[in-house]
């Protein structure tokens, strides 16, 4: 009933050093994108909370024939306004339930009228200050595709 396995063997030493260098040569390509996909994904959410805004603003302005001023800012989309061009048409229940903060925890920037379109909306992104390059360029509706 007992049978014995004869020719068996382990891994030698330069067996493991070889797989243990391999997995750290895979591991040197893969952590580094691994890590990058947290800040695409706040990128990609602060492009989506732009788009929603932007909805808001887009019904604000069919209602009212104006935008927001940038006095009344953001907060127009949620409570009615009760300085500058107070909207007659404004929709019982607004415009949007919030206005969510950036990823990032900061605020969206909205000038009206814009520098670039009708209104300007931005996130300063991650390093929370206007301009920058790459990872800590500012997001905008601008240059939103």
């Amino acid at each position: 009933m007992k049978r014995v396995i004869k020719n068996c063997h382990g891994f030698t030493l330069i067996e493991i050093l070889i797989v243990v260098a391999i997995i750290g040569i895979l591991a040197a390509f893969i952590i580094p994108r691994i890590m990058a996909k947290p800040e695409e994904a706040r990128r990609i959410k602060a492009v989506v909370d732009i788009k929603s805004i932007e909805t808001g603003l887009n019904m604000y302005h069919i209602d009212n024939g104006v935008f927001p001023t940038s006095e009344q800012g953001l907060n127009a989309l949620v409570n009615i306004p009760t300085t500058g061009n107070i909207p007659k048409r404004w929709r019982e229940y607004g415009y949007l339930p919030r206005i969510p903060k950036d990823p990032w925890g900061g605020d969206y920037i909205y000038l009206s009228p814009g520098a670039n379109s009708p209104y300007d909306l931005s996130s300063y992104g991650p390093d929370g200050q206007r301009g920058g390059e790459g990872k800590d360029a500012d997001i905008t509706n601008w240059e939103i595709q």
